[in-house]
């Protein structure tokens, strides 16, 4: 393994290895920071030796990454490069940066293979150091902001899932007890979906190796391969916000009082700590708003108070039959690119209440 010295106040490196360079060795991907770094800052770097203080970290630190220990520039910085292919969040990363840091005793440096534009910004907002290599460096003890283009995660060339296959996916992985076996035409029905559509459904969902299709009789079946967890980690980077659009409408009008589901940052307060929004929140399909508008409910311009936001979604926010709010996997979509980190550790929060 390889890497770089920055400055006598940054001593730690962590990296992920997922989609830089595809599923690299340990050493390959090291070897991706020591050559970016070496191209942008003209650092040659030498190679790096066991870390000898790793012990001294706890057991899941230890389990997470792969420690390593280089000499540069007259400092010592530690390597520490993931070992799973799990995306950890913002304030899982920040946390252990913190656990590194007060072993060394000094600040760490965070690099990743890619960084959603919301990520960036919330480690600038940190001021935490990070290195995107091939793509990106922050680094302000260094006063360097060194931006080239931004890496999206996305493992595969695959496009997005259709709103319908997004829909009966999230239905299934959500399904209690877990099936790994089940029939799309029920969920289809279920949801009002065509033939057709449940047709292109099966095509989308097995080409993109989320599920396998076989007969029984003359029934279509899918099997999901993998657990749930896994199932639902593998496809979210095919998976969008179901949110099209927002509209506000008067919260004392008799049909606003009707319909929808609790959504956004209401559903988000309703699993977490978070504090209600100054505005509720509700999630409508399509065919309820076109029914609402028919039926002359007025859409304001601006929220005003009194007001009710509603979320217009692709598809119908009642996945979970009888349940207040909208499904916890779609309600995650549609607030996964929010910067704000309250709503970010919600969201942490919510994604322990997962139903696997």
């Amino acid at each position: 393994m390889d890497t770089f010295v920055l400055h006598d106040n940054i001593t730690c490196v962590i990296v992920r290895n997922i989609g830089y360079l595809g599923r690299l060795s340990m050493l390959a991907l090291a070897t991706a920071v020591r050559h970016y770094l070496h191209e942008v800052l003209g650092i040659p770097t030498p190679s790096v030796k066991p870390w000898a203080r790793e012990n001294e970290l706890p057991y899941f630190l230890r389990d997470t990454f792969q420690f390593g220990e280089i000499e540069l520039l007259g400092h010592s910085i530690v390597l520490a490069m993931v070992r799973t292919e799990q995306k950890q969040s913002l304030s899982e990363v920040r946390t252990w940066l913190h656990k590194v840091r007060a072993l060394a005793g000094q600040p760490a440096v965070y690099v990743t293979d890619a960084l959603a534009s919301y990520e960036r910004r919330r480690l600038i907002e940190q001021k935490i150091p990070f290195i995107v290599p091939g793509n990106q460096l922050y680094l302000p003890d260094l006063g360097l902001d060194l931006r080239e283009y931004f890496r999206q995660r996305s493992p595969t060339a695959q496009s997005a899932l259709s709103p319908s296959a997004q829909a009966m996916l999230i239905t299934a992985l959500l399904h209690q007890p877990w099936q790994a076996e089940w029939q799309p035409s029920t969920v289809a029905v279920a949801l009002g979906y065509t033939p057709m559509t449940l047709s292109r459904v099966v095509k989308e969902l097995t080409a993109a190796g989320l599920a396998a299709a076989y007969t029984v009789g003359r029934s279509r079946w899918l099997r999901m391969e993998q657990p749930p967890q896994q199932t639902w980690e593998r496809a979210k980077p095919l998976l969008r916000t179901p949110v099209k659009r927002t509209v506000w409408v008067l919260d004392e009008d008799p049909m606003a009082k009707q319909l929808g589901r609790l959504a956004g940052l209401s559903a988000l307060a309703h699993y977490s700590m978070l504090t209600e929004p100054r505005w509720p929140v509700y999630a409508l399909s399509a065919t309820e708003w076109k029914a609402a508008s028919d039926a002359g409910l007025q859409e304001l311009p601006e929220p005003v108070a009194g007001a009710r936001e509603w979320q217009l979604w692709s598809y119908s926010p009642a996945l979970l039959p009888g349940a207040a709010t909208v499904d916890p996997l779609s309600l995650t979509l549609s607030l996964q690119g929010n910067a704000d980190d309250r709503i970010q550790l919600a969201l942490d929060e919510l994604k322990g209440q997962l139903p696997w």
